[in-house]
C-alpha cells in the first residue's frame, strides 16, 4: 500500500513545528522549536535563517522517525509566515544576513517617498497590495542597498521567501515560490505569470536572483536523499493565512475565516476573478492548482498574540498568556479602559505605518483586569473595522470560521461573535493552517483529487452566536472609535 502519511512544515513567526498528519486529517505527532526574534531598534524585526533552517529540519527529522522512515511518508506540505524575506548565496545555500520579518517597518520612508511621487494607484491595481513596508518587494530593495554581502553576490544571489528558502535547502538548490507566497511579494501582477517588470524597476530588484513561481499543489521538488535516508516528494506549498483559509474549508465565495496568530489575518474566498479594493483592504491568490487561480479579500491586523506576548514578557502584566481570559471574566466591563494595539503600526483599514499604541481611559479606579479586558476586546473591535470595510468592498460576512492560538480563549471567541454580530465557528482542531497544507499536498501526491474532497480531513466546529445587548454594542464601539481616532489624529 502507497504511503499515506503527510509531513508538514508550519514554519512560523515565532517557532517551527513539524507535523505528521494521517490522510484522514488526524495529527500524528508534532515537534516545535522556538525561534528568536531579534529587536535591533524600535520598528526593525529580525531572524536568523540559519536558525530556522536548523531547527525546521531537526524537527522534521524528528517526525520522519517517528513516522518509521522516509518511505512512510507520501509527501510534504510547506506552510510559511509571509512576507518574511531571506537573501542566500546559491552555491551553499547559507543566509547572508538575516532575515527581514513580515512586522519590520525600516522601509516606511521609502513606501511614503514611493506614495508621495503617487505610485501606489498602479501598485494596488497590478498587485492588489498597498504600498508598505508590511510586503517583501520594499524590504529586497533595502537589503540591496544596504548590505554589501548582498550586492557582493551577484550571480550567486538568491532572494525568497520562507518556504522558497527551505524548499531551496531541502532540495538542495530547486529555486520557487508558490503563487500564494509570490502575490505577497509587491512584484508580482495578480493577473501575471511571472514578475512584473514595473514592479522590479521600483525597487531596482534582479530578476535572475528570484525564485520560478509555481503552484501551490503538484510535483514541487524532491528532498535531498542525505536530509531523511530517502528522498520524499515536497507536492503542497502555500502562505500561513492561505493554509489556514483552505484548512476551514472556505471553498465557496464570500466564506471567511480569521487567523489569530502573531497578528489577526481575515481572508474571504472571492473566487476566480480578483475584487479591486476601494477600501484599503488587500487581494491576493488564495490558490493556485494546475494554473487556475482562487483570490481572496484580505485585511490585515499586524498585532494579536504578540499584544499577549508583550503583556506577559516585556510588561509584567500577565503571568501566562492564558490569564488574560480570568481577568477578563473578573471585571463586569472595560470600565472606560480602552487599548489600541498599534505597536508595529495599524494595518488595514488604516494603513499608518506610523500610528503608536495607546491606553486610554485610565483612573485609580482602573485595575490591571481592565486593561487585560481592554487588550482582549480590541480584537473584536478591530475585526469590526475590517468587517465594516468588507462589507463596503461589497462582500460581507455572513458567520466567521476562526483559528490559531487565541481562539482557545473562549472569553474572546464569545467577545467576537457579541460584537461582530455574527455567528463565530471554531473548529475541533485550532490548526488549521497545518491542516490546510497537508490538504494541499495530500491533493499534489493524488491522495484526493481535488481541494473540495481533501475537506474530508477537517473535524467538526464549536458556533458561538452573538449575546449581548445592542445598546451595549454600540457604546463599546462608539468608545473604541473615539480611541483610534485620537491615534490617527497624532
Amino acid at each position: 500500500m502507497a504511503p499515506q502519511q503527510i509531513l508538514v512544515i508550519d514554519e512560523g513567526t515565532t517557532s517551527t513545528r513539524a507535523m505528521l498528519f494521517g490522510a484522514d486529517g488526524k495529527l500524528h505527532g508534532s515537534q516545535q522549536e522556538t525561534l528568536h526574534q531579534y529587536y535591533p531598534a524600535p520598528g526593525l524585526v529580525e531572524h536568523d535563517a540559519a536558525e530556522i533552517w536548523t531547527k525546521t529540519l531537526s524537527c522534521c527529522q524528528k517526525m520522519i522517525e517517528k513516522a518509521g522512515g522516509a518511505d512512510k511518508i507520501a509527501a510534504i506540505g510547506i506552510t510559511n509566515q509571509r512576507e518574511t524575506i531571506v537573501a542566500w548565496d546559491k552555491r551553499s545555500g547559507e543566509p547572508l544576513g538575516r532575515a527581514i520579518v513580515w512586522q519590520d517597518r525600516r522601509t516606511a520612508d521609502k513606501c511614503g517617498a514611493l506614495k508621495a511621487d503617487g505610485l501606489e494607484p498602479m501598485v494596488q491595481e497590478k498587485t492588489g497590495l498597498l504600498l508598505d513596508p508590511y510586503f517583501s518587494g520594499s524590504k529586497i530593495g533595502w537589503m540591496l542597498e544596504s548590505w554589501p554581502e548582498v550586492r557582493a553576490a551577484g550571480d550567486n544571489l538568491a532572494f525568497g521567501t520562507i518556504e522558497s528558502y527551505l524548499i531551496y535547502r531541502l532540495t538542495g538548490g530547486q529555486h520557487i515560490t508558490d503563487a500564494s507566497n509570490a502575490s505577497r511579494t509587491m512584484l508580482m501582477a495578480l493577473d501575471g505569470d511571472d514578475w512584473d517588470d514595473d514592479l522590479l524597476a521600483l525597487f531596482d530588484i534582479p530578476r535572475k536572483a528570484l525564485p520560478r513561481i509555481v503552484d501551490c499543489a503538484g510535483d514541487l521538488g524532491t528532498t535531498a536523499v542525505e536530509l531523511f535516508g530517502g528522498p520524499i516528494a515536497i507536492c503542497g506549498s502555500a502562505g500561513d493565512q492561505q493554509a489556514a483559509t483552505i484548512g476551514q474549508g472556505c471553498f465557496d465565495i464570500g466564506q471567511t475565516k480569521a487567523t489569530f496568530g502573531t497578528g489577526a489575518f481575515i481572508l474571504t474566498n472571492s473566487g476566480e476573478t480578483p475584487l479591486r479594493s476601494e477600501h484599503r483592504l488587500l487581494s491576493t491568490i488564495l490558490y493556485q492548482h494546475q494554473g487556475k487561480r482562487v483570490y481572496a479579500l484580505e485585511g490585515s491586523v499586524f498585532v494579536a498574540g504578540s499584544l499577549m506576548q508583550w503583556l506577559r514578557d516585556d510588561i509584567g502584566l500577565l503571568k501566562f498568556a492564558g490569564e488574560s481570559e480570568e481577568l477578563a471574566r473578573s471585571v463586569d466591563d472595560n470600565s472606560g479602559v480602552y487599548l489600541v494595539p498599534a505597536l508595529s503600526g495599524l494595518g488595514a483599514p488604516h494603513w499608518r505605518a506610523d500610528a503608536t499604541a495607546t491606553i486610554s481611559g485610565l483612573s485609580f479606579s482602573s485595575k490591571k483586569a481592565h486593561i487585560a479586558r481592554a487588550a482582549l476586546e480590541s480584537m473584536a473591535y478591530q475585526c469590526h473595522d475590517l468587517k465594516t470595510a468588507f462589507s463596503a468592498d461589497g462582500v460581507d460576512w455572513q458567520s466567521l470560521r476562526i483559528d490559531g492560538g487565541m481562539v482557545a480563549n473562549d472569553w474572546m471567541v464569545q467577545d467576537l461573535a457579541d460584537i461582530l454580530d455574527i455567528a463565530v465557528e471554531r473548529p475541533g482542531f485550532f490548526e488549521t493552517t497545518a491542516l490546510g497544507a497537508a490538504m494541499l499536498a495530500a491533493v499534489g501526491c493524488g491522495i484526493y483529487d481535488s481541494l473540495e474532497t481533501a475537506s474530508a480531513m477537517i473535524s467538526g466546529l464549536d458556533v458561538h452566536e452573538p449575546d449581548i445587548d445592542p445598546a451595549t454594542r454600540r457604546q463599546r464601539l462608539a468608545g473604541w472609535k473615539r480611541a483610534v481616532r485620537s491615534v490617527l489624529a497624532r
